[in-house]
């Protein structure tokens, strides 16, 4: 029987990567990180997927410093404590609904952003979603873009 984070997610989904599968990365959440995750995914994920009719998808849950270098991100990522899921609803509404939905929603997420994203497709790209106990949520909206010039984050879900 596989370890759960909560009723639906299952720490191996939580820790699963497809750049750590190909790169050879290893992914295994520390115990010290565990409480942040089951607390993700008790407050924020299990709300979504009961809400909107799961199962929802984490494309990057928990990521090891080696993972979260090889991908390009900041070594302060929430993603490295646990505290942030990068997820789509397979099937469900489209990526920039969830985000609004989200958005609208009481969940006490910290910061949400619709990444990613390209204007005209609403599917595009996933939604990041964080919540901490470290601090009261800043329920943080963006967007972010990628174009020739890089990445840009604006304020808001814009889509």
């Amino acid at each position: 029987m596989p370890e759960m984070l909560s009723p639906h997610i299952s720490r191996a989904e939580f820790e699963r990567s497809a750049t750590a599968a190909a790169r050879n990365i290893a992914n295994q959440m520390p115990s010290e990180v565990e409480p942040a995750a089951r607390a993700l995914c008790l407050k924020i994920l299990e709300p979504i997927r009961a809400a909107l009719g799961g199962p929802l998808r984490i494309n990057s849950g928990y990521r090891s410093l080696a993972l979260n270098r090889a991908i390009g991100s900041k070594d302060t990522s929430q993603h490295r404590r646990g505290e942030a899921a990068d997820i789509e609803l397979p099937g469900g509404p489209s990526n920039a609904e969830l985000a609004r939905w989200i958005l609208a929603s009481d969940l006490p997420f910290d910061q949400l952003i619709l990444e990613a994203h390209r204007a005209g497709d609403p599917r595009s790209g996933w939604v990041h979603v964080s919540h901490t106990t470290r601090r009261p949520p800043r329920r943080q909206a963006l967007t972010m873009t990628i174009a020739s010039h890089g990445a840009t984050y604006r304020r808001g879900i814009v889509a």
